[in-house]
């Protein structure tokens, strides 16, 4: 309908044309900076593998003696043809996604990747295809975004190197020049590396903790690529991620708890908030291991079974102390709507006052309000605090070479002091008539390497190998670091320790060889 004059304030605004404007140079810089937290982008890269029905998903570590020098990412999933390749390659377009995917922008790959590293590298593979491979650095994006070709040769062999996972298909996403990385000082990389990988496990663990419970294997590796002359190197520490479920106690804070709430929400409809109350002082892993209580309150969106959000009130209240008990599960609707919406890095959930209205108004079926529950909730917590506690001695935290598993109930169990180091149990060479050794000055315990196949089964051990003996040893050790004087008494205990272990081990040894004659 041609313009008339006069008509300004009408609905629809005209228009005469059309220009086709491609974007600048500068919206590929903006990649970089859509501020991405590490933990967070790698749970992204994550969504994807998922999406392409992965069931094994490995995040790897490669270092050197003196660096970090790469992450990779590696599923099992359908992987992707050279189209599909340059599909998921080009900024800006957005894919088709299946009514149950986790994707949703279409940006994810692109800009979690380039927020953490200059380049980026997806090598992939399908039943139908051969290996091929896809570059971004943030120099091609700035010219004309240009994408590279990887060398299909180097897709094969990297395909190859992880055929463990890779069988028939599957995809690997390469970090170079992670910002990161490339930011820790010399002689810091084991420190940063523990720490960096202990936040990933929980964000990970928290975040797909219902993928996990339903058989997602997820692993992260560290490998060292100069310890060994095999060009892969030598694994120096592996982790299978668990799952931490933040409503996974066993007995409820507040008797017929969990329950089921419906509240109106303008613009949706019913929706079914599922409201938990926590066992006060509880120490499970999903409780006090996901960070601080007096955030990890309030309401937990999921979108297809995905956490998006973990606690937080989104305006209905400000987070209290004694409402630390409180958490509530929200499955997001399948259909779009004005009400709820997720920002683009799937951690955040913003609400309009339609929600929120409706919470207010929500009834569990026996009538109970909203309001009540978190009444139940706050007595619950009062309660508890009235309870006396044994409280257990601190100890030194387990590090490295203790299987995650068990440093997890170890820290559910008991009490960490502040400020010391973790200890880590390595093998060594070490005099036939030592089981183990303590360097105290680097809170390490060393065991003697000659026992080390006996309990392994005549396998080669992992980082985390012989579990069962490596957590009794720390159990009795533990409190010989962190001392000013070494005591001679002391000194003798762990002498005899040593000689009962040796004998012990000899006859383990004794007993295995007895077995295969």
């Amino acid at each position: 309908m041609p313009y008339e004059p006069g008509t300004v304030w009408q609905y629809d605004v005209p228009t005469t044309g059309s220009t086709h404007l491609p974007p600048d140079a500068g919206y590929g810089r903006a990649l970089t900076n859509q501020g991405y937290g590490f933990e967070v982008a790698v749970a992204d890269l994550i969504d994807n593998s998922i999406d392409a029905g992965a069931d094994k998903v490995v995040v790897h570590f490669l270092r050197d003696a003196e660096r970090i020098l790469t992450l990779l990412i590696i599923d099992n999933g359908k992987g992707m043809d050279e189209a599909g390749l340059d599909n998921a390659m080009t900024v800006g377009r957005r894919r088709a996604y299946g009514d149950h995917a986790l994707g949703m922008y279409g940006t994810g790959l692109k800009a979690a990747s380039l927020s953490n590293a200059s380049s980026l590298t997806v090598v992939s593979r399908t039943k139908r295809s051969r290996a091929a491979g896809r570059r971004l650095t943030v120099e091609g994006i700035e010219d004309s975004f240009r994408c590279d070709t990887v060398d299909p040769r180097y897709a094969q062999d990297l395909v190859d190197r992880y055929d463990g996972i890779i069988e028939w298909h599957g995809t690997v996403v390469r970090w170079d020049q992670v910002r990161a990385f490339e930011t820790v000082a010399p002689g810091q990389s084991d420190q940063f590396l523990s720490q960096a990988i202990a936040r990933l496990e929980t964000h990970l663990g928290l975040y797909l903790h219902r993928f996990l419970q339903r058989g997602l294997q997820l692993d992260i590796a560290v490998w060292d690529v100069s310890s060994s002359a095999d060009e892969l190197g030598e694994e120096v520490d592996h982790i299978a991620v668990e799952a931490l479920d933040p409503f996974g106690y066993k007995v409820p804070g507040r008797k017929g708890y969990p329950r089921q709430f419906t509240a109106p929400v303008a613009g949706i409809g019913d929706m079914c908030l599922t409201a938990h109350i926590w066992p006060a002082k509880s120490k499970q892993a999903g409780f006090r291991q996901i960070g601080a209580l007096s955030e990890r309150q309030g309401f937990y969106f999921y979108r297809h079974d995905r956490l998006v959000q973990a606690g937080g009130w989104n305006g209905l209240r400000s987070p209290e102390g004694h409402h630390v008990l409180a958490r509530v599960a929200v499955d997001l609707p399948a259909h779009d709507n004005n009400v709820l919406s997720l920002d683009v890095k799937k951690e955040k959930v913003t609400v309009t006052q339609a929600f929120t209205l409706g919470v207010d108004k929500a009834v569990d079926s026996d009538g109970n309000t909203f309001h009540q529950y978190l009444g139940d909730a706050e007595a619950a917590y009062r309660d508890g605090s009235r309870r006396t506690e044994i409280v257990r001695k601190p100890v030194t935290p387990p590090g490295k070479g203790i299987d995650p598993k068990v440093k997890r109930v170890i820290k559910e169990e008991l009490p960490e002091k502040g400020g010391e180091e973790p200890i880590t149990f390595t093998w060594g060479a070490l005099p036939g008539d030592r089981f183990f050794d303590l360097d105290r000055e680097n809170n390490t315990v060393i065991l003697n390497k000659d026992f080390r196949e006996d309990f392994n089964d005549g396998r080669r051990g992992g980082a985390n190998d012989a579990p069962v003996s490596k957590t009794l040893l720390y159990l009795l050790l533990e409190d010989c670091f962190g001392l000013g004087r070494w005591e001679r008494s002391r000194q003798d205990r762990v002498d005899y320790w040593n000689t009962i272990l040796v004998a012990a081990a000899d006859a383990h040894r004794l007993r295995r060889k007895q077995t295969f004659l």
